[in-house]
């Protein structure tokens, strides 16, 4: 349970804080307003695709290709990095970046409470399940207010002493 505790922490805090702050993240690469509103609407529908539709694929990737859900957290987790280097390394791929942090965002809940269910059984599923929507709103504390709004805060001081 510590490794998916870790791992899932890992992952979804930085997604939370790569969506939260999506908006900040185009406007900071000068895109305009509507642009940064497309940005936003990509990754919420991106995101509730692959909500809906990935218990369905992860069934057919287990029963067809007898891959292992661990190890598809895993290339979903590594999607979602393509996914941040994207967003930052070519000018004009904020919208790949969108879709791409949104498809693995949608993807990392679904599969958490799977694992749970196939790996600690029904028995305790409840207490197990609550530690898994625990991860959410801690990894968006740890990542979001704790290391990008110190970074945010580090940046607008140094802006604001070199206007004055």
């Amino acid at each position: 349970m510590w490794v998916l505790f870790l791992s899932t922490f890992c992952g979804l805090g930085p997604s939370l804080t790569a969506v939260d702050n999506l908006g900040q993240i185009g406007e900071l690469l000068g895109y305009p307003n509507k642009t940064v509103t497309s940005f936003v609407s990509l990754v919420s529908i991106w995101n509730f695709f692959r909500r809906v539709f990935f218990g369905f694929v992860s069934e057919t990737m287990i029963v067809k290709y007898k891959l292992p859900r661990p190890l598809m957290m895993t290339m979903v987790l590594l999607i979602a990095c393509i996914g941040y280097l994207l967003a930052f390394s070519v000018p004009g791929s904020l919208y790949a970046a969108s879709i791409i942090i949104g498809f693995s965002f949608g993807a990392q809940l679904p599969l958490i409470f799977a694992i749970i269910s196939e790996l600690f059984r029904l028995k305790y599923y409840s207490t197990l399940f609550n530690c898994g929507q625990l991860l959410s709103p801690l990894g968006s504390y740890i990542f979001n207010v704790r290391l990008t709004g110190v970074l945010y805060d580090r940046e607008a001081f140094r802006i604001l002493r070199r206007k004055v």
